[in-house]
């Protein structure tokens, strides 16, 4: 069976941990650990998140002033390099010395007119203190939104439209390989007038260039793994509950209001754009209960199919 697994964020660097290379090492090395298994069984693609590494880069590029910052399309490219590198380390050492891993940098086009280049609402980068956030946004020209107390920068995110390395990405899984791919919503590139590519200064939603992933790879499930067991309604009062399964056409339309911008609703409209679109099943749930998650038995199961 195909699986494509996107990876959150706290797979890499949990909330407010240093942004150290042993921290992201150990957290890298206990999401290998439960993705071992699902590798042996399957073939298995996996994407990840690039958040906070793509904007401790840019803090990086900007405290060295000799030369301009580097643009969020080759951030992006670095980031894929650096976490595909690590899982790819890790995983070759718990898999057979004959099943390969290959972590590939991964192009997905967006449309140079999509609206949401006017309107910058995807968090990248640390938490700041809002009077730390108000001189940077002075000084940079970064836009800021509130995360809890907090300040975080936010930068465009268009929809993606193609993944540029599908026929090679299906290349390897024919192959035998596991792939790592898409990382961090993928490297943002569009075309000019005359079809030639060029990168743009974006970060995709690592949710929904995953789900258009899957569904260019053909993949039987799309599992988006994070840190909660499943998506709740009345998530935080003493009524929340888990959704176990649900149709996407009702799923939004019931609950869509309750589920967090910045966190939980990427991940439920992936999961709905992509059962809706293929009649395959998506589903969201904790990295830990993967193989179940695979299954069907756990998680929140979003799918057109009947039980």
């Amino acid at each position: 069976m195909r699986v494509v697994v996107a990876l959150g964020g706290n797979a890499l660097l949990r909330r407010g941990q240093p942004m150290t290379v042993e921290n992201q090492r150990a957290n890298v090395a206990t999401a290998c650990e439960q993705l071992a298994p699902l590798a042996l069984a399957h073939d298995l693609v996996i994407s990840h998140g690039n958040g906070p590494q793509v904007g401790l880069l840019a803090l990086e590029g900007a405290a060295y002033t000799e030369v301009p910052a580097y643009p969020l399309d080759v951030l992006g490219a670095e980031t894929q390099g650096m976490i595909g590198y690590l899982i790819e380390l890790d995983l070759a050492n718990r898999l057979p010395a004959g099943d390969p891993v290959v972590a590939m940098l991964t192009m997905i086009e967006v449309d140079p007119d999509d609206p949401a280049f006017d309107e910058p609402t995807k968090p990248i980068g640390p938490i700041y203190q809002p009077d730390v956030a108000a001189a940077l946004q002075a000084e940079r020209g970064w836009t800021f939104r509130a995360d809890g107390d907090h300040q975080r920068r936010v930068v465009a995110s268009p929809a993606p439209t193609h993944i540029y390395e599908q026929a090679q990405i299906s290349l390897l899984l024919d192959a035998g390989c596991t792939v790592i791919c898409a990382g961090g919503g993928g490297i943002p590139v569009a075309r000019d007038a005359s079809g030639r590519l060029y990168g743009v200064e974006a970060v995709i939603d690592k949710d929904h260039a995953s789900a258009l992933l899957a569904q260019q790879l053909g993949a039987e499930v799309f599992v988006m793994a994070t840190d909660t067991d499943a998506a709740y309604i009345g998530f935080g009062t003493p009524e929340q509950r888990p959704i176990g399964r649900a149709h996407p056409d009702l799923l939004l339309a019931d609950h869509g209001a309750e589920f967090a911008a910045g966190s939980m609703l990427p991940k439920v409209t992936a999961a709905c754009d992509f059962a809706r679109r293929t009649g395959k099943r998506a589903v969201i749930g904790r990295l830990a209960d993967i193989e179940d998650l695979v299954a069907g038995t756990a998680g929140t199961n979003v799918t057109t199919q009947e039980d």
